[in-house]
């Protein structure tokens, strides 16, 4: 612990190497946006973070209640960081609802930050406390560490010569808290003054009267003294070289279209309809125009992906993104995609469902939606991403293999992936995996007739674009005859095709990497293998297991969900038990005993909410235990 002199005091400042951060209050408090400017903080300090946002579906949740609360938790430190952190050691609580829905998950002895206006009598009440009660003067938050703070009565103070509206003045509250934050992590909030003066470039006003705000908060936790005994924490930046910047992973999806069809020599053409929670990388593409970027917002998810079919047909790298309910709609175009043999792009960022279900919530949903889910023998590959940052390679991976195996391919991301951010090392364009498509010549007229299903030793057919000489052809949903694409009902070419569209995707194992442990022994008593976005709670999870003692167990992540990696069955059989880690009821569980007739233990959750280290580290423990 060091001190520093802050006017006529001293003020503890406390070294950590990590903390968690949740922001909360009414869905109109800007939680999102506070969060988000923490988080672009502590990156630019350079600190490692993972963030979650959670928010309400409805588009203005009834405010005050339990319903109605936003949250956006980060955890930061100077070492690796996977999760947002299992619990939080730091709550702002805007309103009673906020503190009463996210308590359970704070630290014993944690900090609550709590502006004293949102617990008053209408807002417990809207919260559901017994009528006469306050916590904040009750008792039962003697296990933590409570600073109420008049934020409103502050902000409004603060701001009283801006010149601006009461109800306007009243929005800066979020900046007020932020500020606050600021001066206890020891931040400087000049980078968040750059921001917003750019964010509000067209009302000077706003900007300066929320520049205000933050240092206004800042001073408040300079010069009260509220925290004279708790003092200020310091968390050191993490050690890194090169250049980094904060990505979200639909920004990193985006960003991998791009760079996949720059690598590819293609123009790129997304379409797409808006959907929850994917609609970010649709904004982020219609802003990438300079980079020869075409983007279309269709009438809905059929015209979204038929759209990109004619794109592909055309000789563009096609993508189209969507979320469970919108894939379910493509399903058909989708067959149509397979039969035809074209490169897409389908990106689907799951959320929780069935129907409309859950639309701002993660979850691992649409996995036997992805293998399964179209008319006929269909099959497609099938990818997955596990962390923000991985969102990126995970998405130019899939056009890789889309565009030099001439097949659609799924890439699953979730609304936890999609929505959280972390550091990203900005890469270059010689770092990434050539994209060689297999793109047909033109041919000579003394050359034979060109057919345009045949196929070369992986069974890929040449991808024809529409123009090039010699190459006229036709390509559709009815059945094609072998090598020629005629339309043909012979019942023995049927069968031979579709066996061929199969066994094409299956020889894509051939070009895919082999699966690796990510950490743990070769062998041992048990495999905690997963898939997507819990791979940052179960590596957590394995690296305090061996903390534990617990050295026989490993954790191995699945990114190439169909086809398997080669060597999957050979590691799945070199552990006693094999346990897997789900955001749904069970669907890997299913596919993984159906194929390697195993009985893996399942690990169910489907809350809306991602995994956790700690419970996955507690159902490790208890599957050890059970093979004792």
């Amino acid at each position: 612990m060091t001190e520093i002199k802050e006017k006529s005091r001293t003020v503890h400042v406390i070294p950590k190497t990590s903390v968690s951060v949740l922001f909360a209050g009414d869905s109109g408090d800007g939680m999102q946006l506070t969060g988000t400017q923490f988080a672009n903080t502590v990156a630019v300090r350079g600190s490692e973070l993972n963030t979650f946002p959670n928010f309400p579906s409805e588009i203005r949740a009834p405010a005050g209640t339990i319903s109605g609360v936003s949250g956006f938790q980060l955890q930061f430190g100077s070492k690796p960081v996977y999760t947002p952190g299992a619990r939080f050691d730091v709550m702002i609580a805007m309103n009673s609802a906020a503190l009463k829905a996210n308590l359970k998950d704070l630290h014993r002895g944690g900090i609550i930050i709590a502006s004293t206006e949102g617990f008053d009598e209408k807002n417990l009440k809207l919260a559901g406390y017994p009528e006469g009660a306050n916590p904040l003067e009750d008792g039962t938050l003697s296990n933590y560490i409570v600073f109420p703070v008049p934020v409103l009565q502050l902000t409004r103070e603060a701001l009283k010569d801006s010149g601006l509206g009461m109800k306007e003045i009243d929005r800066c509250k979020n900046m007020f808290v932020l500020g606050l934050l600021y001066w206890l992590y020891n931040l400087s909030y000049e980078d968040t003054a750059i921001t917003l003066r750019e964010k509000f470039s067209k009302n000077v006003s706003i900007a300066e009267a929320n520049i205000n705000a933050v240092k206004a908060g800042y001073n408040f936790g300079d010069e009260t003294e509220l925290f004279a005994n708790l003092g200020r924490f310091d968390i050191s930046p993490q050690k890194q070289h090169g250049l980094y910047r904060r990505v979200t992973g639909n920004e990193a999806c985006a960003i991998a279209l791009t760079a996949a069809a720059k690598k590819a020599g293609l123009e790129l053409f997304l379409g797409s309809y808006p959907i929850t929670p994917a609609t970010e990388i649709l904004q982020t593409l219609a802003k990438m125009k300079k980079w020869g970027v075409k983007t279309f917002q269709a009438e809905d998810e059929i015209a979204g992906i038929v759209s990109s079919i004619g794109a592909a047909f055309g000789g563009a790298l096609a993508a189209t993104n969507t979320s469970g309910p919108g894939l379910a709609l493509k399903t058909e175009a989708l067959g149509l995609a397979v039969i035809m043999e074209i490169p897409l792009v389908i990106i689907n960022v799951q959320r929780g469902g069935p129907s409309t279900g859950l639309p701002t919530k993660p979850e691992q949903s649409d996995l036997f939606m992805s293998l399964y889910g179209r008319h006929g023998d269909a099959p497609l590959p099938v990818i997955a991403a596990c962390s923000p940052v991985d969102c990126f390679y995970a998405t130019y991976e899939a056009a890789r293999l889309a565009l030099e195996h001439m097949t659609p391919v799924i890439c699953l991301s979730d609304g936890y992936l999609a929505l959280s951010s972390e550091p990203w090392k900005v890469i270059t364009e010689e770092s990434l995996a050539d994209i060689n498509p297999n793109i047909q010549p033109a041919r000579k007229p003394e050359d034979p007739p060109y057919l345009p299903y045949k196929r070369d030793e992986q069974l890929v057919r040449a991808w024809a674009v529409p123009g090039t000489p010699g190459l006229e052809h036709r390509l559709g949903g009815l059945e094609k005859q072998h090598e020629t694409g005629n339309v043909s009902h012979d019942p023995d070419n049927h069968e031979l095709m579709t066996r061929l569209r199969a066994e094409k995707i299956e020889k894509i194992a051939d070009s895919i990497p082999l699966q690796t442990i990510d950490n743990g022994p070769e062998t041992g008593d048990l495999l905690v293998l997963g898939w997507g976005s819990s791979y940052g709670a179960i590596k957590t999870a394995i690296e305090n297991a061996h903390e534990e003692g617990y050295a026989s167990v490993a954790h191995a992540h699945l990114r190439y969900m169909y086809p398997f990696p080669k060597n999957l069955g050979q590691i799945l059989g070199n552990y006693k038990k094999v346990l897997i880690p789900e955001n749904n009821n069970g669907q890997l569980l299913h596919v993984i005993r159906d194929r390697f007739l195993i009985e893996p233990v399942g690990f169910s959750k489907i809350k809306g909410l991602p995994f956790n280290e700690m419970e996955i580290l507690d159902k490790i423990i208890d599957v050890i235990k059970e093979l004792e």
